[in-house]
């Protein structure tokens, strides 16, 4: 299949939020030639700032190969960023309702059309100490194991720095200028998961060997040794319930 054509709402995206990134952030963009000329594909991608859409957004514009993301229903709502996810072709999220299926169809139609879905797995915004991802939510698994898409892992670092996740300080941090730095690995091999049957201790497990391509990638970008574990939010904040319980408030 041909690459979607990047239309006049893209392109007008990209003419108000290019300028602003271009001067205000230095730019380290690796791996490019991992992102497919043609045809459907899934991009996984580790989220570490409310800044870092625009981010990545940025990186895969310049490929030519422009991504479908799938956002919160409630962006949709709101007029004018409303009418820019509409006019690009972003996939509302709906969760916990009637329509929740609905992006997961929307997401496997775009891929058989031959364009590209850029999926958040973690589903929100790291709770990781040492801003590494987190374990990942099913979406991206169960889209690419019933479309054998490739799945592009993609690291980013550096909107973080500039909007801190969970900062009360919600003010950019702009000086000194920060890098944005985004780096997409070769497709994750998932092809052992193709024939077996769609469960959710497969689909967890195909899961985590996207998000361990993707810490992967991260642990390139930052130098450092990627973690052992993937860090387990309701696990921690488990074992911090009990911690508390067992020696009472400070």
């Amino acid at each position: 299949m041909s690459r979607r054509r990047i239309g006049f709402w893209y392109r007008l995206a990209a003419a108000i939020a290019k300028p602003p990134l271009v001067v205000l952030f230095k730019r380290d963009w690796r791996g490019m030639e991992h992102i497919p000329v043609d045809g459907g594909f899934i991009t996984a991608v580790n989220h570490n700032s409310y800044l870092d859409p625009l981010s990545y957004g940025h990186f895969q514009y310049n490929t030519g190969r422009v991504p479908r993301l799938l956002a919160k229903a409630g962006l949709f709502r709101t007029p004018f960023v409303g009418m820019m996810l509409r006019g690009t072709g972003q996939i509302p999220v709906y969760r916990e309702t009637t329509n929740a299926l609905d992006a997961f169809r929307a997401a496997v139609d775009a891929i058989e059309r031959g364009e590209c879905v850029a999926f958040y797995p973690e589903g929100t915004l790291t709770r990781d100490p040492e801003m590494w991802p987190m374990g990942g939510k099913t979406g991206a698994a169960r889209v690419a194991l019933m479309t054998r898409a490739p799945v592009i892992p993609v690291a980013q670092w550096g909107a973080n720095l500039a909007m801190p996740p969970y900062a009360t300080d919600k003010r950019l941090q702009l000086f000194p200028r920060k890098t944005l730095q985004v780096q997409a690995g070769p497709p994750v091999d998932l092809s052992r998961f193709y024939d077996r049957e769609p469960t959710p201790d497969v689909l967890r497990e195909a899961t985590e060997v996207i998000m361990l391509a993707i810490t992967e990638q991260l642990a390139d970008v930052r130098g450092l040794p990627a973690p052992a574990v993937l860090y387990d939010h309701r696990k921690a904040r488990a074992e911090l319930r009990r911690k508390i319980e067992r020696e009472g408030p400070k």
